[in-house]
């Protein structure tokens, strides 16, 4: 599958839950669950590693290695995702299901920052370029794509977001992966060489 069929099914999947959305058909509160694997501290845990290892990846390989580079595209996409994300939050202002029982509280203003999930977006941007890197190389490459799915479960048991919240955040940041990945990456190209070369050469 490549990557203009994988957007654009993920751009449905976005349409598909924003009109059940609407019509109260898809989003509904779950009861709250921080227990286990749901727990805050695990769900921040994973976000933290993830950037973390990309981060990590990114200053060890540099951008002369394909490894090395995917993780840099990896790094763009995520700032790409959270500006994204950040407009959008801001300009649809949507009631999260900790403050209200009905999913179509929409433009609320300030302080009703429920849609898109900022944190599934933020995971899913950073696994995206691997996956469109990789997946036909290596299709367990996919695997990646349980992190976003966990986060999305769990930002909804938080009840921290609608579903409509956490498939938009997981569209936009697989959109962010697939700019970054034809395009990037951006901000390796504006740093000084020593980033480009890579730690693990300059020792």
């Amino acid at each position: 599958m490549n990557a203009s069929r994988i957007t654009s099914r993920f751009v449905l999947a976005l349409a598909l839950a924003w009109c059940t959305g609407a019509m109260g058909g898809f989003d509904h509160k779950v009861p709250f669950d921080e227990s286990g694997i749901w727990d805050r501290d695990v769900q921040k845990g994973v976000q933290y590693a993830t950037v973390a290892v990309i981060l990590g990846g990114a200053l060890w390989e540099g951008g002369e290695t394909r490894f090395g580079r995917t993780n840099w595209q990896a790094i763009d996409s995520i700032a790409i995702g959270a500006v994204t994300s950040e407009v959008a939050k801001r300009v649809f202002s949507r009631a999260r299901p900790s403050q209200t029982d009905d999913p179509n509280q929409w433009f609320k203003g300030s302080g009703h920052e429920s849609f898109p999930s900022g944190e599934v977006t933020l995971v899913s941007a950073a696994v995206a370029p691997f996956v469109f890197e990789y997946s036909k190389d290596s299709p367990w490459v996919w695997a990646l794509e349980l992190l976003p799915l966990y986060d999305a479960v769990a930002r909804v048991k938080s009840q921290a977001h609608w579903q409509s919240d956490v498939l938009a955040g997981w569209a936009v940041g697989t959109a962010a992966g697939y700019v970054a990945h034809a395009h990037g990456p951006f901000i390796l190209e504006v740093l000084p060489h020593t980033y480009v070369v890579g730690v693990h050469k300059q020792w």
